[in-house]
């Protein structure tokens, strides 16, 4: 069991904390994603629950507990239809659905899209989209 939180203040943490902060969440449930607090002195210090695995979980002695101060981001784009083939590229990605073809940015943003007959094969050169489709061939530059 494993838990990853952030700090949400701008205060150095003294090698050992992670064992003041097992201490004091030991029996609790944590989920990745929520903001937990934790009473030090008196003071409430504010923490983001980066990586809770599994999640939920109950924090225990045997939990390890991890600080950092960089935060994992996740973004989940969801389809109607079943995701044929995805191709990471440097400018984003391409989804392959059953007879369309969609562009994404990094951020989720949507570029591109188009449905083609007979849609055959999409490969990614040189950040351009190649899609073969019929007896055509067509090339993209998001």
């Amino acid at each position: 069991m494993r838990l990853i939180i952030k700090p949400l203040f701008d205060v150095e943490l003294p090698g050992g904390f992670e064992e003041i902060i097992r201490s004091k969440l030991t029996g609790k449930e944590v989920k990745t994603g929520e903001t937990i607090e934790i009473d030090l002195l008196g003071k409430p210090l504010a923490f983001r629950v980066v990586l809770a695995d599994p999640s939920p979980m109950k924090v225990s002695k045997n939990t390890r507990i991890e600080i950092t101060r960089s935060e994992v981001e996740e973004l989940t784009l969801e389809f109607d239809y079943e995701v044929r083939e995805v191709l990471p590229f440097s400018k984003g990605l391409v989804v392959v659905l059953e007879n369309e073809v969609r562009i994404y940015n990094w951020t989720g943003q949507k570029l591109y899209s188009r449905e083609f007959e007979e849609l055959k094969e999409v490969r990614v050169a040189e950040g351009r989209v190649v899609v073969v489709h019929g007896s055509k061939v067509t090339l993209i530059e998001p």
